[in-house]
C-alpha cells in the first residue's frame, strides 16, 4: 500500500510535467505551465527521497537535505540575478550541471556494478558518454555566448571529421569496455567523453547557438532518463523522455526555421567563420534618418511592425520599446512584433524578453503571420537584429543564409534599423538590406535611440 500511493503521486508529477510542457507551448499560458512543472518536480523529489523507506533503508538524508539547501540557494539567487541578455547563458550552464550529475552518477555505477552485469555496465556507459558531451559541450556553449571563447581559438582545421574519429573512439571504447571493465579504462573512457563533448560543440558557429542549447537540453534529458534505469526511477524515466523528445523536436524546428538539416548544423559552422559571397554593396552609402523624421514617420502612419532582436536584449530596451508601442497605439497606430524563430541566442528568447516589459501577447506575430502582414505595414523598426531580416537569404545563393526563411520586412513601405554601425551580425554576413532604397538607418545604442524617439513622439502629440 505504502508503494502503490508513492507510485501514485509519480504519476501524478508526470501528468504535471505533461500539463506544464504542454502550456509551455504559447507565451500566454508559459507562466502558469512553468509553475505546474515546479510543482510536479517538488511532488518527485519529495517522494523520491521517502521512496527507499518502504526497504527499511534509512538514507543518507543529511547530504540529501544540504545538497538540496545548497542547489535552492544558488539557482534562486542565480535566477533572480540574471538579466535576461545573460539568460542564454544562464540556461546553458544548468544544462551542463544536468549532464555532470549524469557523468557522476554513470561513474559510481560503473565503479559498484559487477563485471558480470552487462547491461548494467551497457546503460552506465551509455549515460556517461551522453552526460559528459552534454556537460562540457553546454560548458563551451556558455563561454561562446558569453564571449569568453571565440569560435576560431577553438576550430581546428578538419574538426568535422576530428569529431568522426571522436565519436568512433568513444563508441569503440564504450563497448570494449563493456566486454573487458577495468578502471584504467573508464578513467581514459571518460576523459575521451568528456573531450568529445567540447570538440563536438566547438566547430557550431555563434549564429547556430540556439539550436546547439536546444540539442544538448535534448542530450540532458536522455542521460537522466537512462540514469532512471540505472536506479529503476520511474519519474526519472519520464521526465528525462520528456526533455529529452521535447528538446529534440524544438531542435528539428528551428532547424526548420532556417532551412536546414541538423546534420548541416552540426558540421556546416554557419556563423563561425563569418564568410560570405561576395557583396555589391562596395560603394553603395546607406541612407540616415533623424530621430525627429523617425518619430514622425511612425507618428503619422497606420501600421509599425517592430522586429526585436538581440541588440535590444544587450541593451536592456524592452520596456522603452513598449512605451513607443503604448504612445503609437494612443495615436491610433496599430503596433506588432514580428518574431523570428531564432531571433536573439536561445529559443523563445524575444518571447520572454517582451513578456517581462508586459507586451500583450497578441502582438508577437510568428513568422509566416508576420511576413503575411509586412506587405500592408507603413513602418517596420527594426532594433537589433540583422541576420533574420537579411535578403541574401532569398536572392544570394553564395550566402550562408541561403536559405534560411526570414522576416520580409523590404516589403514593408518604409524600414528603420536600429544599429550601433555598419557591422555585420551574429553570423558575421554583411546585410544588403541597409542600402535599400526604402531603408534608413538610425545609428545609436538601442536603448539610447529608442529613448530619444519617445521624447520625440511625445513632443508631437
Amino acid at each position: 500500500m505504502y508503494k502503490t500511493l508513492l507510485d501514485i503521486g509519480f504519476m501524478m508529477a508526470a501528468i504535471a510535467f505533461i500539463i506544464g510542457l504542454r502550456r509551455l507551448s504559447a507565451p500566454a499560458t508559459a507562466r502558469i505551465g512553468n509553475i505546474v512543472a515546479g510543482v510536479g518536480m517538488l511532488l518527485a523529489i519529495a517522494i523520491a527521497i521517502v521512496y527507499p523507506l518502504g526497504n527499511g533503508t534509512s538514507n543518507n538524508y543529511i547530504w540529501i537535505v544540504v545538497g538540496i539547501a545548497l542547489g535552492s540557494v544558488i539557482g534562486w539567487i542565480a535566477a533572480k540575478k540574471v538579466q535576461m541578455t545573460a539568460m542564454p547563458e544562464m540556461v546553458s550552464i544548468f544544462n551542463g550541471l544536468g549532464g555532470a550529475c549524469a557523468v557522476i552518477l554513470g561513474l559510481l555505477e560503473m565503479i559498484k556494478t559487477s563485471a558480470d552485469n552487462k547491461a548494467a555496465i551497457g546503460i552506465s556507459i551509455f549515460t556517461l558518454l551522453v552526460g559528459a558531451v552534454s556537460f562540457t559541450g553546454s560548458i563551451l556553449a556558455y563561454l561562446k555566448l558569453a564571449g569568453k571563447v571565440q569560435d576560431k581559438h577553438v576550430i581546428l582545421p578538419g574538426h568535422s571529421y576530428i569529431n568522426i574519429v571522436f565519436l568512433i573512439a568513444s563508441i569503440g571504447l564504450g563497448i570494449f569496455y563493456v566486454l573487458h571493465p577495468s578502471m584504467p579504462l573508464l578513467i581514459v573512457f571518460s576523459i575521451l567523453s568528456l573531450v568529445y563533448g567540447i570538440s563536438f560543440v566547438a566547430p557550431i558557429g555563434g549564429a547556430d547557438m540556439p539550436v546547439v542549447i536546444s540539442l544538448l537540453n535534448s542530450l540532458t534529458g536522455i542521460s537522466a532518463a537512462t540514469a532512471g534505469f540505472i536506479y529503476g526511477n520511474q519519474i526519472m524515466i519520464v521526465g528525462g523522455i520528456l526533455v529529452g523528445a521535447s528538446g529534440t523536436i524544438l531542435t528539428v524546428l528551428m532547424c526548420n526555421a532556417m532551412n536546414r538539416s541538423l546534420i548541416n548544423v552540426i558540421i556546416g559552422g554557419f556563423g563561425s567563420a563569418g564568410s560570405s559571397s561576395a557583396s555589391n554593396d562596395e560603394g553603395k552609402i546607406a541612407k540616415e534618418i533623424s530621430s525627429y523624421d523617425a518619430a514622425v514617420m511612425m507618428n503619422y502612419s497606420g501600421s509599425v511592425m517592430i522586429v526585436p532582436g538581440y541588440g535590444l536584449a544587450v541593451a536592456q530596451a524592452q520596456k522603452i520599446c513598449k512605451e513607443i508601442d503604448d504612445l503609437l497605439s494612443e495615436n491610433g497606430v496599430e503596433v506588432n512584433y514580428a518574431i523570428h524563430p531564432v531571433a536573439g541566442r536561445m529559443p523563445g528568447h524575444m518571447n520572454v524578453l517582451l513578456a517581462e516589459a508586459d507586451v500583450p501577447y497578441s502582438k508577437l506575430k510568428d513568422l509566416d503571420e508576420a511576413n503575411a502582414m509586412l506587405p500592408s505595414t507603413d513602418v517596420v523598426i527594426i532594433v537589433g537584429a540583422n541576420d533574420v531580416v537579411n535578403p541574401s537569404a532569398l536572392d544570394d545563393p553564395g550566402s550562408p543564409v541561403y536559405g534560411m526563411p526570414v522576416l520580409n520586412v523590404w516589403k514593408a513601405k518604409n524600414v528603420i534599423v536600429l544599429k550601433r554601425s555598419m557591422s555585420p551580425g551574429y553570423a558575421g554576413i554583411q546585410n544588403p538590406l541597409f542600402f535599400y532604397e526604402n531603408n534608413r538607418m538610425y545609428f545609436g545604442d538601442a536603448k539610447d535611440s529608442l529613448s530619444k524617439l519617445v521624447t520625440e513622439v511625445k513632443a508631437l502629440n
